[in-house]
């Protein structure tokens, strides 16, 4: 490269374009469609590489190019590639056709309307390994408990501990899913205060994580919240993240490491139920108990000169079993509560789903009761009183 600086965006573009059977996967015609689009947008010099990856029922197009971050042009080659994979979905009537696709026509970029983006521009270093995670039946919080875990925890980290490369700590860039405001905590010494917002991933989502001091991310989630369309909420469960390893960077077995244990994301069946988050290989990504549980997928990539070796299935080892089995045992358990919570999501989450359209149809049935009607034996409690 002749003593140039090499520096190139990486964009992860996913979306659920329709579904075979019903949520479980994609189709190949589907595939066969993206990788023609893209291939084409290589040969013409838009994209340096590509790579069209899949999880359940969404989409991935992972791409390499020389362009900014919200590249116009990235963005409309990702809307017109999932128009071409609707076309195909609605040709062989798929579940849910071009159900991300919130708009009808492409305004320039992409974000908000529906499709899950992540995506970074940095100085590609003498080795580049990264990792493009993808998850099905979750939301974008969904991220926040193994990036503390790769970023932020000497137990799964050691790296923070003994690399003096990594022991100064990590920014991680916060978004308020609601009120659409960011913040920055740096570790280790302000993990309390991260953990307080992180910790309710409904509502606070991890966006990126940057070396202590440094403008380029070395990671980097989708964090798109849900969309208000005709009454109801949709494109919740897309989320894609980017983190780069090694070298002052978690090692790629650190950033896999928390998978190791499965969490509870919210999501699985119709958005509306809690459910662990489990990893598995290429050809383990198809949920369908229920819609799930929840699958997360890693392809590995190897950076050079913007190319992209690989992928490799990171998920595809034998030492992610118990994580598998575990999961399956959490969903045995919660399955029991059916339509309980803590499996069913609290109301204010239903909210973003059909519910209100439920509430409003018995919303005449509740009527106010006078203290005075209660039976003898329930009562108010009365300050200081038990």
């Amino acid at each position: 490269m002749g003593g140039e600086i090499d520096v190139y965006t990486l964009t992860v573009i996913k979306a659920d374009t329709g579904g075979f059977v019903g949520h479980c996967t994609v189709h190949p015609a589907s595939v066969r469609v993206a990788e023609e689009k893209l291939s084409k947008a290589k040969a013409e010099g838009l994209l340096i590489d590509f790579c069209v990856g899949k999880v359940g029922d969404d989409i991935a197009l992972i791409m390499t190019h020389n362009g900014r971050t919200d590249e116009k042009q990235i963005h409309a080659l990702a809307w017109e590639t999932f128009q071409a994979t609707t076309q195909v979905a609605k040709e062989l009537k798929l579940y849910g056709a071009g159900q991300d696709l919130l708009k009808d026509a492409f305004s320039g970029n992409i974000r908000g309307m529906g499709p899950g983006i992540a995506e970074m521009s940095f100085e590609e270093r003498a080795s580049e390994p990264l990792i493009v995670f993808l998850a099905d039946k979750t939301e974008p919080g969904a991220w926040n408990w193994p990036l503390y875990k790769m970023f932020a925890d000497p137990f799964n980290t050691p790296g923070l501990v003994i690399d003096p490369k990594m022991h100064d700590g990590f920014t991680f860039e916060v978004l308020d899913l609601i009120e659409h405001k960011t913040a920055r905590f740096n570790t280790p010494e302000e993990i309390y205060d991260l953990l307080l917002f992180i910790g309710a991933p409904g509502r606070y989502a991890v966006r990126y994580v940057y070396k202590k001091g440094e403008s380029e991310p070395v990671a980097a989630t989708s964090t798109q919240r849900l969309n208000l369309m005709a009454g109801r909420y949709v494109g919740k469960d897309d989320p894609v993240m980017i983190v780069r390893c090694q070298s002052g960077l978690p090692a790629v077995g650190e950033a896999l490491e928390p998978f190791g244990q499965p969490h509870i994301v919210a999501g699985w069946m119709r958005g509306s139920h809690h459910g662990p988050l489990m990893p598995v290989a290429f050809d383990q990504d198809t949920p369908s108990r229920f819609d799930g549980p929840p699958r997360v997928v890693a392809y590995g990539f190897q950076l050079c000169h913007g190319r992209l070796v690989g992928p490799r299935d990171m998920f595809d080892d034998p030492s992610f079993d118990t994580a598998r089995k575990q999961a399956v045992e959490i969903a045995d358990y919660l399955r029991r509560l059916g339509p309980f919570e803590p499996h069913r999501l609290p109301l204010d989450e239903m909210e973003y789903t059909t519910m209100p359209q439920v509430m409003e149809r018995v919303k005449d049935r509740f009527m106010p009761v006078e203290e005075d009607e209660a039976p003898e034996n329930v009562r108010p409690l009365r300050s200081g009183k038990r």
